[in-house]
């Protein structure tokens, strides 16, 4: 394994970003052969691209989830929740659910990878058990979410009716 990260390092340093991944110039492509073969090389250049991709998309993915953190946990609020309860967000309660579960399941995954300190859950964290106290959890999948829309209409019917 250490023979490959070697081979690695050296790649990121002489490697250029082409229009379809990472590109090594005629003369790297020679220094690097006197060490390894041109499969050994291609391993490794398509190592080093898959690792750049995967940063990138970790970093794409903790910024967007910080900011849906943000969104939805707006959402935490009594006020807030009991208007997207009426209808009155501009989402509806459903989407506000579907959007939790994923969120949080990325939040999971980006633990792992994120460096410095998380976004702040609280918000969010008040969203889902304000889900859960309706019967929408971070467990419900959308078609099992029909029950929960017709008792919130019921609710509302009987609450018009007062």
């Amino acid at each position: 394994m250490g023979r490959i990260a070697d081979l690695c390092s050296e790649i990121v340093e002489m490697a250029e970003e082409g229009p379809e991944g990472l590109i090594l110039s005629p003369d790297a492509w020679d220094r690097l052969r006197d060490e390894w073969t041109d499969e050994e090389i291609e391993d490794a250049l398509g190592l080093v691209h898959d690792s750049q991709l995967l940063g990138d998309l970790v970093e794409s993915a903790d910024s967007l989830s910080a900011r849906l953190l943000d969104l939805l946990g707006a959402f935490g609020e009594a006020a807030a929740f009991r208007r997207a309860e009426a209808g009155e967000a501009r989402l509806p309660l459903e989407t506000i659910g579907q959007l939790v579960r994923r969120v949080d399941r990325l939040e999971g995954i980006l633990e792992a990878y994120r460096e410095g300190s998380p976004p702040d859950r609280r918000g969010f964290d008040a969203l889902q058990r304000r889900l859960a106290d309706v019967g929408i959890d971070s467990e419900t999948e959308p078609d099992e979410l029909e029950p929960q829309r017709r008792d919130l209409a019921d609710r509302e019917d009987d609450e018009d009716e007062e």
